[in-house]
């Protein structure tokens, strides 16, 4: 390593994942000849190509495809030295958390709950698309996601799945709907209901479930916000779709009731991380005490 200039490797990282030598040199406010020589040094200090040329774009050779798996091993650790060390000392730490912005609030709130207040943490909460969210994992700016939706993975796949709870999911509406209740059946096929909706992991559960009693729901609404289908709730709009968690304080308060349970649906809560050589040591705490 001593041999290899780590400006070289970086100006190789950007090419790799620029596809062109245009596009990195216009990253990197290089011209495109300068980047050129210097991925020509590099080239010569390893003793191979690193790019096939196929006219403007270049295709990674099989060492280029090691070399890229190496520099991003190393600028990842360097990424987590300094989301390690920037706060090194500090009074606070941060703790940064995505979550699904369909997800419940209950959950969150639950599983921060244990930090908050704390005077040596700081809770920085941003909640987006799970691609949008992923991103910010990757890139260090996120220490955990909170997600219904566990991510593709693969053998190569650095993502870690804690499964923190996995809760019921059942009809919920005002006290009158539940009045002379039906069986399952009939009361899903005559009473409106409000459904997540369709890209979402409950709606699949409650899909299949149809599907195998051989039913047409009455849909009124479709939404993709839990917030949302919880205020339809109470306005009677119609039975939801919903984990109970979702409307614990209405349930509690009796406002709304839980109609009917829907078999084999439930919804699992987790918390989405990096194996990361210098994880938040806040992450481990929380993980631990968010387990069902």
């Amino acid at each position: 390593m001593s041999q290899i200039n780590l400006h070289h490797l970086k100006l190789f990282h950007a090419i790799a994942h620029e596809g062109t030598l245009t596009g990195a040199a216009r990253r990197l406010n290089l011209s495109a000849s300068a980047l050129s020589a210097q991925l020509r040094v590099l080239e010569a200090r390893l003793g191979h190509d690193l790019f096939d040329r196929r006219g403007r774009a270049l295709v990674l050779t099989e060492a280029g495809r090691i070399a890229l798996d190496h520099a991003d091993a190393i600028f990842r650790t360097a990424g987590d030295l300094v989301a390690t060390l920037r706060h090194a000392g500090a009074g606070r730490r941060a703790f940064r958390v995505g979550a699904l912005a369909t997800l419940s609030r209950n959950f969150q709130l639950g599983f921060l709950r244990p930090v908050l207040g704390r005077k040596d943490v700081e809770v920085i909460l941003r909640s987006g698309g799970q691609e949008e969210l992923l991103r910010g994992l990757e890139a260090l700016a996120l220490d955990v996601v909170l997600s219904n939706l566990a991510p593709a993975r693969d053998a190569a796949s650095r993502y870690v799945v804690h499964r923190l709870d996995a809760q019921p999911v059942s009809l919920i509406g005002v006290p009158g709907r539940a009045a002379g209740a039906e069986d399952l059946s009939a009361q899903l096929m005559s009473a409106p209901l409000v459904l997540p909706a369709p890209e979402t992991a409950l709606r699949g559960g409650f899909d299949a479930l149809v599907t195998r009693l051989r039913i047409s729901p009455a849909i009124v609404a479709e939404v993709d916000d839990m917030a949302m289908i919880r205020l339809l709730a109470r306005e009677d709009a119609g039975l939801a779709v919903i984990p109970p968690i979702v409307v614990r304080d209405e349930l509690a308060a009796g406002s709304l009731v839980e109609v009917a349970r829907l078999p084999g649906i439930t919804e699992d809560f987790l918390a989405i991380t990096l194996r990361r050589r210098f994880p938040n040591p806040i992450l481990a705490e929380l993980i631990g005490m968010g387990r069902r």
